[in-house]
């Protein structure tokens, strides 16, 4: 069986990648097909692998503004030549379930998200941009004709496999398509319990909007209580101005330092709706509990009492109400720790290759 791997592009090292790097394990002499490959910006675990890319590579800016080709990308993964493949694993949230295959070959999309600016964040999208009025309403009509595109892409995947169950729901609504769950994979082996928890709460990943990292610096500016927010994006200098002094924001931080962080926090703070959220396992791999937005992701892996609590609304007066009745030593870290080893890498593995294994099977029946 020969298997070919197809992901968005390597021009950041977010969840996405992890997956991606896991799969390239799983199958170690796999090419991988991509966008663009951004040896910079992209995690160094990829230096050494059989990195293949589009036309978008090659032209000018290409990679370093990847973006602005946009209206090129559905055709550019039509590009990719996959003929010699029986297995084609693809990593999407956008463009990569898009790739044309032949008869023979099974194509089996991990999906992180069915495409958020297409469908369930379409308007908050739009909204956001710092883009004038006449630009915008282009940009809408741009997207009704790519939004077409991707649900014919979504046709050409034989077999879905959603990250979470909220994904699962969304593949159904938006592609009509079922989906079997794989919740992604996390290092959890490599997190520790502290012998000593600190006097801070620790929020932080990529700071964008979306993510809502806003609340959580207005609810502790508000409080008085010590935060530490790691982490960089375009959000930075914005949540740094609205925050009081007993909120430290630290940027980007090594391995080594995240793993401190979280094991000596009192709490981890989760304000976003995420697909899945790897942030909070990590938190619960080190022992300690995750207060988070009671949506998406954290609803399937946050138990809630036993691994963390949830607030209901996402405002920065429900966040604080929560963090001040906040009690942390009711969890035992031991378990906490226990019940994130569910998501563990190894466990990813097996169910990846037994999912695969038994669908190429059935599929050349």
């Amino acid at each position: 069986m020969k298997v070919g791997l197809v992901h968005e592009h390597l021009a950041q090292d977010g969840g996405a990648e992890k997956v991606l790097k896991v799969f390239q394990e799983i199958y170690p002499d796999s090419p991988t097909y991509t966008l663009i490959y951004d040896k910079k910006r992209a995690n160094t675990s990829f230096l050494n692998k059989d990195i293949r890319t589009s036309f978008i590579q090659r032209m000018p800016l290409g990679v370093k503004k990847y973006k602005w080709f946009l209206p090129f990308m559905s055709s550019a993964v039509e590009t990719y030549d996959l003929r010699e493949y029986d297995v084609i694993l693809s990593s999407t949230s956008a463009f990569s379930k898009g790739v044309i295959t032949l008869p023979k070959t099974a194509h089996i999309c991990y999906c992180h998200s069915p495409t958020r600016y297409l469908w369930s964040d379409t308007h908050s999208y739009i909204e956001e941009l710092a883009y004038n009025r006449f630009l915008k309403k282009f940009l809408r009509l741009y997207l009704t004709k790519l939004r077409i595109w991707d649900r014919l892409a979504a046709d050409r995947v034989d077999q879905f496999i959603a990250n979470s169950g909220c994904v699962q729901a969304r593949i159904k609504k938006y592609y009509r398509r079922d989906s079997k769950v794989i919740y992604p994979p996390v290092e959890t082996t490599q997190f520790h319990i502290a012998d000593k928890v600190g006097n801070y709460y620790l929020t932080g990943g990529r700071l964008v909007a979306y993510k809502r990292f806003d609340i959580t610096v207005q609810a502790f500016s508000r409080l008085g209580i010590p935060l530490k927010v790691f982490g960089e994006g375009p959000e930075y200098e914005k949540l740094k101005e609205m925050a009081k002094s007993n909120i430290e924001f630290l940027g980007k931080v090594d391995s080594e330092e995240l793993k401190k962080l979280y094991s000596q926090c009192i709490a981890f703070i989760n304000p976003q709706e995420e697909d899945f959220g790897i942030t909070p396992i990590e938190t619960m791999a080190s022992g300690r509990p995750v207060i988070a937005y009671a949506a998406g992701g954290a609803l399937e892996t946050i138990k809630d009492g036993e691994t963390g609590v949830f607030f209901e609304h996402q405002e920065w007066e429900a966040l604080a109400d929560i963090v001040i009745r906040f009690k942390p030593e009711i969890f035992n870290s031991q378990k906490i720790k226990e019940h994130a080893f569910e998501f563990d890498t190894k466990t990813f593995k097996e169910k990846i290759k037994k999912f695969v294994d038994d669908y190429y099977i059935n599929y050349q029946k």
